[in-house]
């Protein structure tokens, strides 16, 4: 399954007010493996961009003044997100603006994202998750132990590389980038790891409750939701 992990940044909240899309980050996720394809651009708006998402966001106008406008990009943009499942958080916001920018061009005005994407809403998974609980992405780091100190503003493609991160943690388990020739500490540690000796004690095995068992089933539901297969009931119903 191919996923498109996405965030966008704009010149203001609503797109009805006129606002834009001035950054685009996706990040490719292939059976949950990060490939290391992207597709990243930052968009003249031909607009200004209001001052409290510039302290979100740090993208000024001087930056843009030079960049291209959604028209010269449409096309690569649609061709590399067409067919696959979209993970946004909160998406509402970047699908309303997405749609807006395609209604504006000639080219792209017969396109809306539901008709050439699925979408998936992160923050309606880590809702019913964790109910009650902050879900924003800066509080779910936190919660996966993801590292974002980096992170002193909000960028499209960081915050798409980031969402990434939680997102195939939240849904079962992170498969990282490798790339070939590469080390790792963790390799090195793995060939020094000792194996427990056949003639030893015998283990003891501890059964899971009812209450256990509840809630693993529970967990393998929001991975069939969340778009993925559940390869421990996959597995199961095989034996």
């Amino acid at each position: 399954m191919r996923q498109i992990v996405l965030d966008t940044e704009t010149t203001g909240i609503d797109p009805k007010e006129g606002h834009r899309i001035i950054e685009i980050g996706c990040v490719e996720v292939v059976n949950r493996k990060l490939t290391g394809n992207h597709f990243h651009v930052y968009i003249n708006p031909g607009r200004q961009i209001e001052q409290e998402a510039i302290e979100v966001h740090g993208i000024t106008n001087e930056f843009l003044a030079d960049k291209p406008v959604f028209k010269d990009i449409a096309q690569d943009f649609v061709n590399f997100i067409r067919g696959a499942q979209l993970v946004i958080h909160n998406a509402p916001f970047d699908v309303g603006f997405m749609d807006h920018e395609f209604s504006m061009e000639p080219s792209t005005r017969t396109v809306k994202t539901a008709d050439i994407c699925t979408v998936l809403d992160t923050l309606v998974v880590a809702r019913q998750m964790h109910p009650g609980q902050k879900n924003n992405l800066d509080a779910l780091c936190k919660r996966y132990g993801i590292d974002n100190s980096h992170r002193e503003l909000h960028g499209a493609l960081l915050d798409a590389e980031i969402l990434a991160d939680v997102y195939l943690l939240m849904t079962g388990g992170q498969t990282k980038l490798r790339l070939a020739g590469e080390n790792s500490d963790s390799d090195t540690h793995a060939q020094a790891i000792r194996r427990v000796q056949r003639n030893g004690n015998k283990l003891k095995v501890i059964n899971a409750s009812a209450d256990e068992l509840a809630q693993h089933e529970a967990r393998l539901d929001i991975v069939e939701q969340s778009g993925g297969k559940c390869l421990w009931r996959a597995t199961g119903s095989e034996e």
